[in-house]
């Protein structure tokens, strides 16, 4: 068993809450911008400290007067949006509690979370969401709520109801009744192995972790005065405990409801720090890549990569040769730039989770010149346990060091304990459960994993997704579908055979590079994805990919067998996450044809 400890750098007064980081800038600076609103294509206005706070208090004012007591639960329906985190604050003003469901969730879901954690009201982006909401009570018999505020006509209506509110010192003592121990919001897990579970997060999860991450070397990779985009749902605790740390960084924020406006929107507010999932990054890197051999450039793309790549590993090592700086000033000029270009052009830093990058896309966006740095969490921790750091504190291939404040053990099975600041408070009405996953102190985050000399961890897999063959041979299929994927044709990868005689694997392609990758092979780019899937060229490929896949593992552990599907894995579907998980036991259940016909012959 191995444990490292990072002590804690520096702690919130146990009576304070999350409200305190807007009031302690409202102190200091009313004036500081710490957002951005997009106003028009392009355009973007600064919201300052005090005109948020005074929105805020304004809501807040009408959620009370709506009835909404301390305590109580608030729910936000919406993707990623300015209002989003305007209403974070307002409900915790309130005193009430934030419960986040995703937009695309089911009827089902939505009623799942509204009767679990009790929700007394509900702000939703449109009246397509509200009707959701409606229809989840009415089908489930549901209490009705005392409101269902929809934020695409302004939130007026709810504004007016600020009036009949209580005075300004009792919204005051609202504000701060509640102190670092209690909670803040409930965060619904994304389900893969089941019904979701609310995870409880507390106010000093939230704050004494954002001050701790501003307090060690990550400091300086989103200071004060900087910028960032959302674009990832802030139902996701990835995303909505980096908002909060560029709050109690007094960095600007702005945000980008549709990742189909991302590019111009970056381009246009030009950030200097992005978070972002693993699927992000391999889009930007496959559609460089696919754009330079459209460009008949293809082999400069190939030797900017290759360059870039052994720069980055050269810097890691603490040398970068003469000649190796010289022809990564050249690539630079040539290509890196544009690659920069395309994320805003001043993004310096990022921040990668909720699956691996991979070392290689580390190595070469790191000497494009984005220091991307993976972490490592769950809902149950706030989002980061562990990250790499700024200098010599990263380690490709790693999710780096605890987070100050944090621990992680190795148990003698592999599994990863967590303990620390950034551990939820438990799971809501489920206390068997809490009791199952925390034991003395310590989160049994069930996911595999190892700590290397020096500290850094890195994930081999996860606990319940291990398959087991019919021989007994213990599978990790994240090590092989994350090569797989991170190719420009392939979408999605979900490795098979558990109990089977032999691994396979189920393939998805990428609609939008598809037209790319044929015209390139002189192939017709009109092609349907059903003919994709069947054609020999497409196949021949796939499996190029494979055989370079399983050359990271051994024979009895590699993909023997695959399909090509012509649909991909969505979200609406229900076969990924909101957080672009996959969900592996409804893609078993949806394509049980697919794989008996992968066993068949094997049965026979």
């Amino acid at each position: 068993m191995r444990e490292i400890t990072v002590p804690l750098l520096v702690e919130a007064p146990p009576h304070s809450n999350a409200t305190d980081l807007i009031e302690d800038h409202f102190a200091d600076d009313p004036n500081l911008p710490l957002f951005a609103r997009q106003t028009a294509p392009g355009e973007w206005t600064d919201i300052s400290v005090r005109d948020f706070r005074e929105d805020v208090q304004t809501l807040a004012r009408a959620l009370a007067a709506m009835g909404i007591e301390q305590g109580q639960s608030v729910a936000i329906m919406s993707p990623t949006r300015y209002e989003w985190t305007l209403l974070d604050l307002a409900i915790m003003y309130t005193g009430a509690v934030t419960v986040p469901i995703y937009e695309t969730s089911s009827p089902s879901q939505i009623a799942w979370i509204l009767e679990d954690s009790n929700v007394q009201a509900a702000i939703v982006e449109t009246s397509e969401h509200q009707r959701a909401v409606q229809t989840a009570i009415q089908r489930e018999g549901l209490p009705e709520l005392r409101g269902i505020w929809i934020m695409e006509n302004g939130l007026d209506d709810l504004r007016a109801q600020a009036e009949l509110g209580p005075n300004a010192q009792d919204m005051n003592q609202r504000r701060s009744a509640a102190n670092l121990d209690d909670v803040a919001t409930i965060v619904y897990t994304s389900g893969t192995t089941g019904r979701p579970k609310g995870c409880m997060i507390t106010h000093g999860n939230l704050v004494n972790l954002s001050l701790n991450v501003l307090a060690s070397e990550m400091g300086s990779v989103l200071p004060r005065g900087s910028k960032t985009i959302m674009f990832i749902p802030l139902a996701h605790i990835f995303a909505r405990f980096i908002s909060f740390q560029a709050i109690a960084a007094g960095a600007k924020v702005g945000h980008t409801p549709d990742v189909k406006d991302l590019v111009p929107d970056l381009k246009s507010y030009q950030p200097d720090f992005i978070l972002a999932v693993p699927r992000v990054f391999e889009k930007v890197y496959n559609s460089a890549m696919l754009s330079a051999e459209q460009d008949g450039k293809g082999k400069i793309f190939s030797t900017g990569a290759e360059i870039a790549v052994k720069y980055s590993k050269a810097k890691e090592a603490g040398k970068i040769p003469v000649g190796l700086r010289a022809k990564h000033w050249v690539f630079d000029k040539l290509l890196y730039t544009k690659i920069r270009a395309a994320m805003g052009g001043n993004v310096k830093d990022a921040i990668s989770g909720g699956g691996p990058l991979g070392a290689y896309l580390s190595h070469f966006f790191r000497g494009v010149g984005v220091d991307i740095k993976e972490g490592y969490g769950l809902t149950e921790t706030t989002a980061p346990v562990t990250v790499n750091r700024p200098g010599d504190r990263t380690r490709v291939g790693t999710v780096g060091l605890p987070v100050p404040g944090n621990s992680i053990r190795i148990a003698d099975d592999g599994e990863i304990l967590a303990q620390g600041i950034s551990v939820f408070k438990g799971y809501h009405n489920l206390p068997d459960k809490t009791a199952e996953e925390m034991v003395d102190g310590w989160f049994y985050t069930g996911d595999v994993g190892q700590l290397d000399d020096d500290g850094f961890l890195s994930i081999t897999g996860r606990k319940k997704e291990i398959l087991v063959t019919a021989s007994g041979k213990n599978v990790a299929p994240a090590q092989l579908e994350d090569q797989i994927r991170a190719d420009g044709l392939v979408s999605q990868v979900m490795v098979v055979g558990d109990n089977q005689k032999f691994v396979a694997a189920i393939i998805t392609l990428d609609a939008e590079t598809a037209p790319s990758w044929l015209k390139q092979r002189q192939l017709d780019e009109s092609m349907t994805m059903a003919d994709m899937s069947q054609h020999p060229a497409v196949r021949d490929y796939v499996q190029s990919l494979i055989d370079q896949a399983n050359e990271s593992v051994s024979r009895a552990e590699s993909i023997r067998e695959f399909r090509i599907t012509d649909q991909d894995f969505t979200i609406e579907s229900g076969q990924m996450t909101p957080s672009l998980k996959i969900r592996r036991e409804t893609i078993m259940r949806d394509y049980s044809d697919l794989i008996d016909d992968i066993y068949q012959p094997a049965a026979s």
